[in-house]
């Protein structure tokens, strides 16, 4: 094991399942202390303890990051409580598909805190602390709806497009004092609450569907196949470590070709 992230302390946002939990086990392995946040504890702790029982070091964290109050004060625990913090990986995030027309003011702005507000909350909780340190590395979730139209999603892709500005904003005015910020776009991923969507879909048009929903999303994919959450841990990995750094301001799409495909179209 290469150790990449040993003596780093690394704060996860929705680290209780999917690629929160894929990513904090992987930098757990490569000898980071992990913060595991979620806004359910139950699943922080289950994360937690995959951590503990392969070796690694951690605790949970739980506080719901589109309150402002609460991410100040899980930043600032959590860097009394390690004496540092390397990584802030801004994970959190979520939608469901409605036309723009269809989505109220009121479902507008949920979507807007959980995709970008909760990310301005942690950078600029922890931007102080690293500034201080003059080392530090964020990196955001975004979407391949951040970059592309996604049917249903006009919410959710301008939210996550967002988060391109903001992380090259931060990667350009505190990139001389140590500090990197990019963004990951993952394309479709499997995951249990994307996989219960795609059922709920073949539950509606049961009568007239030739293939299932998730054989058509496959389908669409160029490699032939969802990701899963370790493709985006994986390259998380390699963002946050110090194999990149030199990497910063960047948008990374891990999809399985689909923005080359769009790209091309």
């Amino acid at each position: 094991m290469l150790q990449r992230l040993q003596n780093k302390t690394a704060l996860i946002t929705a680290a209780g399942a999917g690629i929160g939990r894929a990513s904090a086990i992987k930098f757990a392995r490569e000898g980071a202390r992990v913060i595991v946040n979620d806004i359910n504890a139950d699943l922080a702790q289950q994360t937690l303890a995959f951590i503990i029982e392969q070796g690694g070091q951690g605790e949970v964290m739980v506080a719901d990051v589109t309150d402002q109050q609460a991410v100040e004060q899980m930043v600032q625990h959590s860097h009394q409580a390690l004496g540092q913090l390397d990584i802030v990986f801004c994970n959190a995030g979520g939608s469901l598909p409605a036309a723009y027309a269809e989505v109220s003011d009121d479902e507008f702005e949920t979507i807007y805190a959980l995709n970008f507000r909760s990310v301005h909350y942690c950078i600029k909780a922890a931007l102080p602390i690293m500034l201080a340190q003059q080392s530090g590395t964020f990196l955001c979730t975004s979407s391949g709806a951040g970059i592309n139209y996604s049917p249903g999603l006009a919410a959710y892709g301008a939210a996550k497009a967002g988060l391109t500005s903001l992380a090259r904003s931060i990667a350009v005015e505190y990139g001389s004092q140590g500090i990197r910020a990019n963004v990951i776009a993952p394309g479709p991923i499997e995951t249990a609450s994307l996989r219960a969507w795609l059922d709920s879909l073949d539950a509606k048009q049961a009568e007239t569907a030739t293939q299932s929903t998730y054989q058509q999303w496959c389908e669409h994919v160029p490699v032939g196949r969802l990701g899963y959450a370790d493709d985006i841990a994986n390259a998380a990995l390699f963002l946050v470590s110090d194999e990149a750094a030199f990497v910063n301001g960047v948008l990374l799409p891990v999809d399985g070709a689909i923005h080359a495909k769009l790209s091309s179209a």
